[in-house]
């Protein structure tokens, strides 16, 4: 693992050591990167439900410590590949899953309503961030609350 990439999940609101981050280089990476294959299918398919369905799961990821699909990586697939159970999911990372699901529920709708150009258009704006995060850890919108912690930490001060 890269500096960069180390640094990117401290951006997230994770404090690993090298180490740490290197063994769950995987495992951090496997909640998103289902989310994304899911969404993709789902826009693929133009399916306002298969998008509905994650939104109930970005929910939970968002307002708990655990994404559901950490759930499927620390009782199942860790112990395939001998990784570490994942850690809970950071404030930043539950923020930037709040902002998914909004952002599902919004190409749902629009699938729903016969709007699919407008829903493929936001849906490849979710699959582009979400390859990201799953590709570098760098998460647009972890980066955004960091950049506005800090913000706040230096008016608080001045």
């Amino acid at each position: 693992m890269t500096a960069w990439t180390h640094d990117n999940l401290g951006t997230q609101g994770y404090r690993l050591t090298p180490g740490e981050a290197s063994r769950l280089r995987v495992g951090l990476r496997f909640p998103t990167a289902l989310c994304l294959a899911l969404v993709v299918v789902g826009l693929a398919l133009e399916s306002a439900l298969l998008i509905a369905l994650l939104v109930p799961i970005g929910a939970v990821a968002g307002w708990t410590a655990r994404h559901p699909f950490d759930h499927l990586w620390n009782h199942g697939l860790r112990h395939v590949t001998g990784a570490p159970e994942l850690p809970r999911n950071p404030t930043r990372r539950r923020h930037a899953f709040k902002l998914a699901t909004i952002w599902l529920a919004g190409v749902a709708v629009l699938f729903a309503t016969g709007a699919s150009t407008a829903a493929l258009a936001l849906g490849g704006v979710l699959v582009a961030v979400c390859s990201l995060v799953t590709a570098t850890n760098l998460c647009i919108p972890s980066t955004m609350f960091a950049w506005l912690d800090g913000r706040r930490r230096r008016e608080a001060t001045a």
